[in-house]
């Protein structure tokens, strides 16, 4: 008689359960979420649109900047999105250093266009010329002639020839260029600069002599021009500029001498090697304003155009003298007395530096 089957030897094993592919679905949707995330990052850092007001706007990288330095001022000014994803990809791609120049950023250039083409100098399409307030008509040409981006067609020739080549109606050149920081196509000609320039001046100076003050001790705007270089020549803070021609209007209208250093060591020219003696204030020269009676017969510097406006506009008050503080700016006073007690002042001021080391 055969023995029933054995319930132990016959039940089926259970079949196992299939594995589950939420794992591989939570892995692939982090995968896509990572990337999107770096793709976004990207988007909004590299290849955002490098911000700029206008269809065109300047950008001028000077000697010595670095793109670690502009990218932190990009991000300081708000301009870039994660600027740590800027440094690292000039880091690994643009295997050159940042190149001084001035360029023109177009709208829809990329912030990763703009890092890209400032590695190149030959993608600078503008020079910066820059005429500081205070020099002279000779810097200024010697400055252009240094150039390598100015066409030279005038700059050789003399003064007199150059102006009539300008078509300017002056005899001498000083003081009638704008100072100013100014950009110019690559391989612009001297002239075509110059003359910018020039138009520049003559238009704060025609603006300023139409809205001068009255009772004014020039004769013509070009006197104005005169004092405008002397006030410049003699303070470098733009509060004292009315002070400064307050003291020189009320000197000439009362018939005393300027009396002004600067005008000294430009009429000694070449002859001036850093300081100025007793004999030279002594010794006459058309523009030693020790020893000559009212201005100088021409400017003696580039006035600015805020120079210009305080020579058309001095300060109402009584002061005839000025000396410098030794700490910074000029002490005015209305009386010779109180000038010689500032005199004083200022020599104490600068035996104590001496004796600091200073």
């Amino acid at each position: 008689m055969p023995k029933p089957p054995n319930p132990s030897k016959t039940k089926k094993k259970p079949k196992a359960k299939p594995k589950s592919i939420f794992p591989l679905k939570a892995s692939f949707i982090a995968i896509i979420i990572f990337v999107v995330l770096v793709l976004g990052v990207l988007w909004s850092s590299l290849f955002k649109n490098y911000p700029i007001d206008s269809k065109k706007q300047i950008l001028v990288i000077s000697s010595g900047d670095t793109y670690s330095g502009f990218i932190d001022r990009l991000a300081e000014e708000n301009k870039v999105n994660f600027p740590i994803i800027l440094r690292i990809y000039q880091k690994f791609m643009i295997h050159d250093t940042m190149k001084a120049g001035v360029y023109e950023i177009t709208q829809g250039m990329s912030v990763r266009q703009v890092l890209e083409m400032l590695s190149n100098a030959d993608n600078a399409q503008m020079n910066r010329i820059l005429v500081i307030e205070g020099t002279t008509f000779k810097q200024l040409i010697n400055n252009l002639k240094k150039d390598p981006n100015v066409t030279k067609t005038v700059l050789h020739l003399p003064k007199d020839q150059l102006l009539k080549e300008l078509d300017i109606p002056y005899s001498h050149p000083e003081g009638l260029f704008a100072p100013d920081t100014y950009f110019f196509a690559k391989g612009e000609t001297d002239k075509k600069i110059l003359t910018d320039l020039y138009r520049r001046q003559m238009k704060s100076l025609d603006e300023a002599w139409a809205n001068k003050a009255p009772n004014l001790p020039y004769k013509d705007k070009y006197e104005a021009l005169i004092m405008a270089s002397i006030i410049e020549k003699e303070t470098s803070l733009d509060s004292e500029l009315e002070q400064v021609s307050g003291v020189f209007v009320r000197r000439l209208k009362i018939g005393m001498r300027l009396q002004t250093d600067p005008t000294v060591i430009y009429g000694m020219g070449d002859n001036y090697k850093g300081n100025i003696t007793r004999n030279d204030l002594r010794t006459p020269t058309s523009y030693n304003t020790y020893t000559i009676n009212g201005l100088p017969p021409t400017p003696i510097a580039l006035p600015s155009k805020k120079a210009i406006e305080a020579a058309m506009h001095p300060d109402d008050a009584k002061n005839i003298y000025f000396v410098a503080t030794g700490n910074g700016g000029h002490k005015f006073t209305a009386s010779l007395e109180d000038h010689n007690r500032a005199v004083q002042e200022y020599l104490t001021v600068l035996r104590s530096k001496k004796k600091q080391g200073e």
